[in-house]
């Protein structure tokens, strides 16, 4: 198929698997209807994007008989090895919970910290917060904000 002139280009016919050449003069005629399908509106897809990445507060670091109530540990999905942890570092965490008296018009209430550094070498981060998160936060989602950026 490599010898076949370039004027024709291969395209796929109703059925998968099977192909057929089309000449310049087909291949003309679509881009003229490509051009005017450009002036079509676009649609606009209904659900939000999501702009930040999903975590899960795991707990305080700790040793065998301490706990450092100021550091917490999260996991961030889809981050495996510690290479991928470090681009993490500095980033914002936000923990957002519900509360039962309303502030502000709003019962929703958030706690934010800061990504410092990798914590072991399977993608686990250490994060220290504003202030210490509480344990009932164990296993809560948190959100880690693609901000400060480095890029």
């Amino acid at each position: 198929f490599w010898l076949k002139p370039r004027t024709e280009r291969v395209s796929r016919v109703s059925e998968p698997g099977l192909f057929r050449l089309r000449s310049e003069e087909e291949m003309a005629g679509e881009k003229k209807t490509i051009v005017g399908a450009a002036k079509k509106t676009v649609k606009k897809t209904k659900q939000p994007v999501r702009l930040y990445a999903k975590g899960l507060i795991l707990g305080h670091k700790r040793s065998k008989s301490n706990t450092y109530h100021s550091i917490t540990l999260l996991k961030i999905d889809g981050v495996r090895t510690r290479e991928d942890a470090a681009w993490y570092a500095g980033k914002r965490v936000a923990y957002v919970y519900k509360a039962k008296k309303e502030v502000k018009n709003s019962k929703f209430r958030v706690m934010w910290g800061k990504i410092r550094r990798a914590h072991g070498n399977s993608g686990v981060v250490r994060a220290k917060f504003l202030k210490n998160i509480p344990p009932k936060a164990f296993g809560a989602p948190c959100r880690v904000m693609m901000y400060p950026s480095s890029i």
